[in-house]
This record gives C-alpha cells, sequence and structure tokens, in this order.
C-alpha cells in the first residue's frame, strides 16, 4: 500500500475543473471523478481540506468588466463557490467521506461558518473540511483562501489540481508549443517572472509561511494520489 508523504493537505479545485469540456457548470461525472479521487487520499489516512472556486458558474473579474460593482461581483463568486462545495459535499457523503463544509460568509442553514479550531477539530476527526466562500472579502482569489487557510491549519502542502494545464510552464503551451515546463520553483521565481501560478497576494503568502504547493492535472485519474504519495508529477513551488 502505498504510504503518504504528507499528513494534512489542502487541496485547491478550480471551479472550471468541475465544469469538464462544457465550461460552465457542474459536470456529474467530473464531480464524481474529483470526489473518488479524495477517497482514495482520505484512505491514506490523510487529513483534507478543500478549497473550491467559482469560475464555472461566476467570475468576479467578468462581472466587474460588465460595469458592476467589484465588491458585489467578488460576493457572487463567493456564492458560487458555495453551490460547488455543497455538491462536492454531497458526492463525498455518497461514497462515505464524511465531510463538513465551513463558510467564510456565515449561512448557518447550509454550513457552519469557518471556525479555525473546529476546522482542525474536524480534520483529526478524519472529516474532509470544505472552506467555502473564499476568505469572506471581496478582492481576494480562492488561491488566496488556500493560502491562507493552508496557513491557518498548518498545512503540510497545497495541492493546486488544474484542469487544463499539468505543471507550470514559462509560456502559455496551448500557444507556444514550444513551452517549457518546470518541475521545481521557488516563490521568488513565480513573483520575479510573473509566472501564472496563482495570484501575487497567494504566492507571498505561501513564501512568507514556507508552504510548499505542488501544481498538476486534476483530468488524470488518481494524481491527487501521486501527488500525496510523493510521485514526480507536476510542478513543485517552494522556498524563498
Amino acid at each position: 500500500m502505498s504510504q503518504a508523504k504528507y499528513n494534512r493537505i489542502v487541496l485547491k479545485l478550480s471551479g472550471e475543473a468541475l465544469a469538464g469540456e462544457e465550461g460552465f457548470g457542474i459536470n456529474p461525472s467530473i464531480i464524481k471523478s474529483v470526489a473518488e479521487q479524495v477517497k482514495a487520499v482520505y484512505e491514506l489516512g490523510v487529513e483534507i481540506a478543500v478549497v473550491v472556486g467559482g469560475g464555472n458558474i461566476w467570475r468576479g473579474k467578468i462581472g466587474s468588466e460588465m460595469g458592476m460593482d467589484r465588491a458585489a461581483a467578488d460576493y457572487m463568486g463567493m456564492l458560487a463557490t458555495v453551490m460547488n462545495s455543497l455538491a462536492l459535499q454531497d458526492s463525498l457523503e455518497n461514497i462515505g467521506v464524511q465531510t463538513r463544509v465551513q463558510t467564510s460568509i456565515e449561512m448557518r442553514q447550509v454550513a457552519e461558518p469557518y471556525i479555525r479550531r473546529k476546522a482542525v477539530r474536524h480534520l483529526e476527526k478524519k472529516r474532509v473540511v470544505i472552506f467555502a466562500a473564499g476568505t469572506g472579502n471581496p478582492y481576494f482569489s480562492t488561491d488566496t483562501t488556500a493560502a491562507l487557510r493552508a496557513a491557518e491549519i498548518e498545512a503540510d502542502v497545497i495541492l493546486m489540481a488544474k484542469n487544463n494545464v499539468d505543471g507550470v510552464y514559462n509560456a502559455d503551451p496551448k500557444l507556444v508549443p514550444d513551452a517549457v515546463k518546470y518541475e521545481t520553483l521557488t516563490y521568488i521565481d513565480v513573483l520575479k517572472d510573473g509566472l501564472a501560478v496563482m495570484d501575487s497576494t497567494a504566492s507571498s503568502l505561501c513564501m512568507d509561511n514556507d508552504i510548499p504547493l505542488i501544481v498538476f492535472s486534476i483530468t488524470e485519474e488518481g494524481n491527487i494520489k501521486r501527488a500525496v504519495t510523493g510521485e514526480n508529477i507536476g510542478t513543485i513551488v517552494k522556498g524563498k
């Protein structure tokens, strides 16, 4: 049986990863696949927290480009992450994985409010904790949420699962056929070269708290488990 390299992880899922090829909404087969991959890691005894984006339903940036107030557009994006989180919770519990959804914006009828100590206690009891509604503040991305929550719960690593790329490249591999994939990077490299890994706030937070990041593709079945067991997939970002 494979041994886990990390005891406590934060899994960052983009909203787009749940949409599949449709690009919008929640694809039932995709979310079921993600849930099964999470269960495979859960069965290794790993403590798992998940941060889900909302881009498959709404993107705050698009709203602001339409002329909406940026804060209102961002709050709509936070609500989209709650919808994705509840869908993932349902998929996980359907296959026997205990979960809790915690939201940064209180909505007690559907989820617990985010309380750090309570989140840690859930993890210690081997429940998957899904952090929804971002940081609860506009102007911050779900990448920043993942970095912040990872620091708060003292996670060993952030796993950033992408649906359209299998690591970090020096250029967009869809536009530049000979783009070079990095095996390892430092956060200083990411910030200095403006690489599209996560936003600068999230990168700085990870760097300041010495939290490693693994960027990999979610589309290949079993990749979450491979990342947790230390297989060389994707790109590792760490250190200063």
